[in-house]
């Protein structure tokens, strides 16, 4: 029988091994993560305070941007130590709890944005019938079930990734820990894991997707045939284009990292797109929102004149 011996840490070799882009990165990432914080904070702080934004669609973007903070902050200070640290290392319950976390946050993400494509499409396809449908209790229970069965989607692997073995190299090849890289070091049989990974985590990521997608559909079958305004056309257009922008980056990405196989080729580029989704969307999400709605610039002149 092979001598394994017990891991208590793994070193995350981060986004580059190259010393001198270090200091660079470490301000970039960190003005990125301030701004992550400022802009979705900001957002949060408006739909709390400002009575015009206590609407279902405002709720659903409060709780956004919530995920976003949080989001950032699983991978980020981390990412932002390790860039100053000549020993990049983590506890092995650190990892754990930064892997369930990070999958926690990510796929109740997932399906809020599913949550938020059915509330546009209750608003735009039928108006009259919006609140009493969407009530404060509904979506009190819906953002309620997708926090939850996000919690309990990332409690698996978790459980799952901790009871592997591991007995080779501790190092992992990216800047947090995630299910795809810590198979990699396992020792034994991981065909369970992987196949949870595939099938539970796709079908967690695939059908908010396919239900999005179905949501425009009917959107954009409703406006072509029932609506003769332009202006009314414009406007629920506008609405929908902000929410499917934020959809299309970070599910693209997602989609790419885990369909694909893993391989060793493949772990640079699985890097680069995971700083897409875990970076570069929670910083675009509270742009996209405020520079497209005129209700969520309103609301920020509004809250900058108190202050000032």
């Amino acid at each position: 029988m092979l001598n394994q011996t017990t891991v208590t840490e793994f070193l995350l070799l981060g986004v580059t091994d190259i010393q001198v882009l270090q200091p660079f990165l470490f301000v970039l990432f960190l003005a990125i993560y301030s701004v992550t914080v400022a802009g979705n904070g900001a957002i949060l702080m408006m739909v709390i305070s400002d009575p015009r934004l206590h609407s279902p669609m405002y709720f659903f973007l409060g709780n956004l941007s919530c995920l976003d903070i949080c989001y950032s902050t699983v991978t980020l200070p981390k990412m932002l130590e390790n860039f100053l640290s000549t020993h990049k290392a983590i506890s092995f319950l650190g990892c754990i709890s930064q892997l369930h976390f990070f999958h926690f946050l990510g796929s109740t993400e997932v399906m809020l944005l599913a949550v938020m494509a059915f509330d546009r499409f209750v608003a735009i396809c039928k108006p009259l019938h919006y609140t009493l449908i969407m009530n404060h209790q509904v979506c009190t229970q819906m953002a309620l079930t997708v926090w939850i069965i996000g919690f309990s989607h990332a409690l698996m692997h978790s459980i799952m990734t901790s009871r592997l073995n591991f007995c080779a190299s501790n190092q992992i090849h990216h800047f947090f820990c995630d299910v795809k890289p810590l198979l990699e070091l396992a020792c034994g049989n991981t065909e369970l894991n992987q196949w949870l990974l595939n099938t539970v985590t796709g079908t967690v990521g695939m059908v908010p997707f396919f239900l999005i997608l179905l949501s425009y559909f009917y959107i954009i079958i409703f406006l072509f045939f029932k609506t003769h305004s332009c202006s009314i056309l414009h406007k629920a257009l506008s609405t929908c284009a902000s929410h499917f922008m934020v959809v299309v980056l970070l599910f693209a990405p997602v989609v790419f990292t885990y369909i694909c196989p893993a391989s060793s080729s493949s772990m640079d580029q699985d890097r680069m797109i995971a700083i897409m989704y875990t970076v570069v969307t929670p910083v675009l999400n509270p742009l996209i929102y405020s520079l497209r709605n005129k209700e969520v610039k309103g609301a920020l002149r509004r809250v900058i004149r108190k202050r000032l």
